[in-house]
C-alpha cells in the first residue's frame, strides 16, 4: 500500500484548522473526500482542500477508495459511525473522546479486533517532544522521587450553541477537557490507575461544566486534575518530586509554531527549557500510518479502553 486513502466524516473546526492541513503534508496520505450532512458545508471543505465533496456519511464509508476514515464528531455520534465505518472495512482516526461510556468504548474495541482494524483516539498532544523532555529531566534525577502529579484545563464559556453543551451528543467538561488531564496523568504515572474520588458539577445545566479528581496508581503516587468550561484558561501540568518540580505552561494546545516553556524548580534555583516547536497533528498521523503500515493496533486498543475506564470511574465516583 503506497498511500493510505483518507476520508474526513464531518466538518468541524478541528478538521477545518489543524488535521485536514496536517493530513495534506503526509506523503503517504491521500486525502479522497470530506463528506458533510449538508451540501454546502462539504463543497466548501473541498473547495478548500482540494478534494471531492460527499453529501451524506453512509455515501462516504460506501466508497471503495478509502482506507481510513477520520472522524470529528461529536462523541455522542461516535459509537454508530465508528460501527459503520469498521463494518466498511475503514480504519477510523476519532476525536476524543471516544465513547459515552466504557460499554461502549469495549463494543467498538471488539469490533475493530474482530475485523483486524485500528480505532486511535487524536490525543495529538502526547506525540509533541515537549513531554519527552520532561521524561527525560525525571530520569536524571532531576526532581528526586515523584511525589505528586497535578494537571489543569479549563477555558471560559463557550458559545452557547456550542455542542459541548449538549448532553445527547456527548457535551459535558469529562468527556472533553478532563479526557486531556487523566491521558496525561497515564503518560507519568502508568496505565494502573484508579480514581478514588471526584467531583462534578452543573452549576442548573443538562451537563457538567466543571470538576476535578483523585487518581492513585498501585504504587501509592497520585494526580490531582481540574478541568472545566467556565474556568480561568489554564493548561498545563506540573510533576512534584523529592528534589524539585518540573511545570509544563502550554500542555496540551501548543500551535505549530510555538516554542513549549518547560520550567524546573529546585531548592534556590529555576531553570527554564525551551522545546522546539513542532506541529503535534502531524506527529500522530505519522504514528497512526505507522500503526496501519505495522499492523499494530493492540496497544491503542488497550489505550482506548484505559482512558474509558477511568472516565467512567470518574463519573461513578462523582456521584452525579
Amino acid at each position: 500500500m503506497n498511500q493510505l486513502r483518507i476520508g474526513v466524516l464531518g466538518c468541524a473546526s478541528i478538521a477545518k484548522k489543524s488535521v485536514i492541513p496536517a493530513i495534506l503534508t503526509i506523503n503517504e496520505f491521500k486525502l479522497v473526500a470530506v463528506a458533510s450532512r449538508t451540501d454546502k458545508k462539504a463543497k466548501e471543505f473541498a473547495d478548500l482542500f482540494d478534494c471531492e465533496a460527499i453529501v451524506g456519511y453512509q455515501n462516504l464509508l460506501d466508497r471503495d477508495d478509502i482506507d481510513v476514515i477520520y472522524m470529528p464528531l461529536p462523541t455522542g455520534m461516535h459509537e454508530e459511525w465508528v460501527i459503520k465505518a469498521l463494518n466498511s472495512g475503514k480504519h477510523v482516526h476519532i476525536e476524543k473522546s471516544l465513547a459515552m461510556n466504557y460499554a461502549s468504548a469495549q463494543k467498538m474495541v471488539e469490533i475493530a479486533r474482530e475485523k483486524d482494524l485500528l480505532i486511535m483516539e487524536n490525543f495529538m498532544f502526547l506525540y509533541h517532544n515537549q513531554h519527552q523532555l520532561v521524561k527525560d529531566l525525571i530520569k536524571k534525577g532531576e526532581i528526586g522521587e515523584i511525589r505528586c502529579f497535578r494537571s489543569s484545563f479549563g477555558f471560559p464559556p463557550l458559545d452557547e450553541t456550542n455542542f459541548r453543551y449538549n448532553k445527547k451528543l456527548g457535551g459535558g467538561a469529562l468527556l472533553d477537557a478532563a479526557a486531556y488531564t487523566v491521558r496525561v496523568s497515564q503518560l507519568f504515572l502508568g496505565d494502573e490507575l484508579s480514581v478514588e474520588a471526584a467531583t462534578l458539577n452543573k452549576e442548573n445545566r443538562d451537563v457538567d461544566i466543571f470538576g476535578g479528581a483523585y487518581l492513585k496508581s498501585v504504587e501509592g503516587l497520585f494526580a490531582e486534575v481540574a478541568f472545566g468550561f467556565d474556568n480561568f484558561y489554564q493548561c498545563n501540568y506540573e510533576v512534584w518530586g523529592s528534589k524539585g518540580k518540573i511545570t509544563v505552561h502550554r500542555a496540551f494546545t501548543p500551535s505549530a509554531d510555538y516554542k513549549p516553556v518547560i520550567t524546573l524548580e529546585q531548592q534556590g534555583e529555576t531553570i527554564n527549557y525551551e522545546a522546539k516547536p513542532e506541529n503535534h497533528f502531524i506527529n500522530i498521523l505519522n504514528e497512526f500510518k505507522g500503526c496501519v503500515l505495522k499492523n499494530d493496533f493492540e496497544k491503542r486498543y488497550k489505550e482506548i479502553l484505559n482512558q474509558s475506564r477511568l472516565l467512567e470511574e470518574l463519573k461513578e465516583k462523582s456521584g452525579l
